[in-house]
């Protein structure tokens, strides 16, 4: 499966973890704190400016997922997910697989 996601923290950083100043209206720090559990999970992913993309078996994208968004949870009292999911059992490398047959329509 591809898993296509953004993590955004809200409300505020948890009393005593964070100083509220340091990050002003950024959130660049947080997704760097996701981005990080993404890349160090070892899975086939990509980073665009909207969505981190990761591509793997159902439970382990979902750990990763659920992993990164514990790591932005730290910036704030809440957590805002987006998600979309392409489902394909018995497919792999599709995460460059599908932009590849896009490119080569495009050519055509």
């Amino acid at each position: 499966m591809i898993v296509a996601f953004s993590l955004s923290p809200s409300g505020g950083a948890p009393a005593g973890d964070l100083d509220p100043d340091a990050h002003g209206d950024s959130v660049h720090a947080a997704v760097a704190a996701a981005v990080r559990v993404v890349r160090d999970s070892g899975l086939p992913n990509r980073t665009s400016s909207m969505f981190t993309e990761i591509e793997g078996e159902w439970d382990e994208v979902m750990a990763v997922v659920k992993e990164a968004a514990e790591a932005v949870g730290a910036f704030g009292s809440r957590v805002s997910l987006v998600l979309k999911a392409d489902i394909r059992p018995g497919r792999t490398g599709e995460l460059t697989g599908k932009v590849e047959r896009l490119e080569r329509a495009l050519d055509a």
